[in-house]
């Protein structure tokens, strides 16, 4: 079920609509970068915009080869491709370690399905190395998670193979960028902000990462929506 959008009949709470894109943060000439799909790309970008040190987010696809994937065609299950986020960082604040703490405690990496109300190949987990540095990490992140829980992750990691249209990230369109802070007004009177509250307080996210990791639940961040 992509966020509720896809199937008639369902509840306010598993609704949006489209929209301009929210502001966003000026970025510094000294960044880096990483790529995470986490489920929802609303929630992990809303998820990482409270990790220190992070200068922007963009939401997008990634894992699939047709160019400029729609958010309709990506729906359909059938290219391959995954909702995931592009998080721009300061170096000198933080590094793809920290960050990659703060993305296994704020997911499910057991969960082969998708994400919390979210199931279907798009919302899986993976991360995408930008370089072999990220890559080792991601693996011994990986191995690190799966004795602290007791349970196989299943989170994918890919390969690094610049160039490569399965490692190419596609922003989303404008409306999903920043979502959970848009204040345009929606259907029935809400604003993108709105919309995200409901959708996240109706798939249940924060009580589920909590049962999950408990203490650890959004280890890393200053807080989260």
């Amino acid at each position: 079920m992509r966020h509720g959008l896809r199937l008639a009949g369902l509840s306010v709470l598993m609704l949006a609509s489209s929209g301009m894109a929210g502001g966003v943060a000026a970025i510094a000439s000294d960044t880096a970068t990483a790529i995470f799909a986490g489920g929802c790309f609303w929630s992990v970008q809303s998820d990482m915009d409270h990790a220190p040190g992070v200068l922007k987010t963009t939401t997008g696809y990634i894992g699939g080869t047709q160019p400029n994937p729609t958010y309709e065609q990506v729906g359909t299950e059938t290219l391959g491709y995954r909702e995931a986020v592009k998080v721009e960082f300061d170096p000198s604040k933080t590094n793809y370690a920290k960050l990659l703490d703060a993305y296994w405690h704020l997911t499910d990496p057991t969960d082969p399905n998708g994400q919390f109300c979210d199931f279907a190949p798009s919302y899986q987990t993976g991360l995408y190395p930008m370089d072999d540095d990220q890559y080792k990490a991601a693996v011994a992140g990986k191995a690190q998670i799966a004795k602290d829980l007791g349970k196989p992750v299943v989170t994918t990691i890919a390969e690094v193979k610049p160039g490569d249209k399965a490692t190419t990230f596609w922003p989303a369109e404008a409306y999903h960028q920043e979502f959970w802070k848009g204040t345009d007004q929606f259907q029935m009177g809400y604003t993108r902000a709105e919309w995200y509250k409901m959708y996240r307080q109706g798939c249940g996210k924060n009580a589920k990462v909590a049962a999950l990791w408990g203490d650890k639940a959004f280890e890393g961040l200053t807080g989260h929506e």
